[in-house]
């Protein structure tokens, strides 16, 4: 898909849900010795998010796992919509849309396997990233230039907020007033 194409599929979206596992964090599961589960998130994919939802775009979550970790790290992002332990990720989307009273071509969805394939096609816009599985970035929107766990998710965060015309703002935020 061109990138004008995108950015014209990207305007209306209101909802960005997210797999986890190779997505927010890069798929590896760490366990400790007292059979604690461990995984690993990228700050750049953190800030992403909060620049989306403090710009009116929700952010949920759609995993197969379930795992402390994850809600600790919805919570500390403060993600709100939050599905654990879902491996009919489309009717779990679909779950989401209907409460949410979203249509969805008004949600992007982004995952890395096969479970997360019917919600990457139903979705207005699908996405998956390089070290996902070849048949989903065969059938994804777009795919990311960043792996799952790397700033994948920052990406599109980026992606959709440029489309809206809102990221500019954004980073300009940054710059010292006299600037």
């Amino acid at each position: 898909m061109s990138l004008h194409t995108l950015s014209r599929k990207l305007r209306p979206i209101r909802l960005l849900a997210l797999d986890v596992d190779g997505i927010l964090s890069d798929g590896t599961l760490y366990f400790t010795s007292d059979n604690q589960e461990m995984k690993t998130f990228s700050i750049l994919d953190g800030l992403g998010i909060k620049w989306l939802m403090n710009s009116g775009i929700e952010v949920a979550i759609i995993t197969g796992r379930i795992s402390n970790m994850v809600s600790k790290r919805c919570q500390d992002l403060g993600i709100q919509h939050v599905t654990q332990g879902r491996e009919d990720k489309l009717t779990a989307l679909n779950e989401l849309a209907a409460s949410l009273r979203l249509g969805l071509g008004e949600i992007a969805y982004m995952g890395d396997d096969l479970p997360d394939l019917g919600a990457i096609v139903s979705a207005g816009v699908g996405f998956t990233v390089p070290n996902g599985h070849h048949f989903v970035r065969k059938h994804a929107d777009y795919c990311t230039q960043a792996n799952g766990g790397h700033g994948a998710v920052r990406e599109v965060c980026e992606l959709i907020l440029e489309a809206q015309g809102k990221l500019d703002n954004i980073l300009n935020s940054y710059l010292p007033d006299e600037h």
